[in-house]
């Protein structure tokens, strides 16, 4: 999974760098928050990013506002690497839209905690975009059984929209996912049963 780290500090953003590869994270680097801001808006966004809250130009803080107020987005998991320990900073950088922080200096193991629970709601999120992107492709496909389907009132096939005739288990096959089982019913099965006149 790609990983943005944003950090200006050169030694801090090695040592995060350097432990994120190790655990076979695919790291993009970005050297302060416009940087890491311009990442966050390419076509393929690195889905989790871990930003160091002070950095010059745009800060952590700044970065993850900015990323909650754009629309039509499958937004980030967001990491605040913060020195500030008191609760009321915690809770603003909470606020403006970090979903998680981690308090410098840091403990390598809770930073590894810390960024799986992000990659496992990453990942929850990406399989429920899955799922409802499959649902939107089902249901586009059942609203081509709910048109008016001209049907032979001898045979019972159903013709198609290229103007051929076919059978409706046939159609319904091809146009969706229900299957289809073939049965009698009371009146036919009374009809088959009864014995045909010499």
């Amino acid at each position: 999974m790609k990983v943005l780290i944003a950090e200006d500090d050169y030694i801090s953003r090695g040592i995060i760098e350097a432990t994120l590869v190790k655990w076979g994270y695919d790291v993009i680097v970005a050297r302060d928050g416009m940087e890491a801001w311009q990442v966050l808006q390419s076509n393929e966004p690195p889905p989790l990013a871990i930003l160091d809250w002070m950095m010059p130009g745009m800060d952590g803080v700044e970065v993850c506002r900015k990323v909650r107020q754009t629309p039509n987005r499958t937004p980030p998991y967001l990491i605040l690497l913060t020195a500030k320990s008191h609760r009321e900073d915690l809770v603003a950088g909470l606020q403006a839209g970090a979903d998680d922080y981690v308090i410098k200096p840091f403990n390598r193991e809770e930073l590894r905690a810390r960024v799986q629970v992000g990659v496992r709601l990453v990942t929850l999120q990406q399989r429920l975009a899955n799922h409802v992107r499959e649902l939107e492709e089902a249901f586009s496909r059942m609203r081509l059984l709910q048109g008016l389907l001209p049907i032979c009132g001898y045979c019972k096939n159903i013709r198609h929209d290229r103007h051929y005739w076919q059978q409706v288990e046939r159609y319904i096959a091809e146009h969706g996912e229900a299957l289809v089982g073939c049965d009698l019913c009371p009146d036919c099965s009374e009809a088959a049963m009864r014995p045909s006149r010499p």
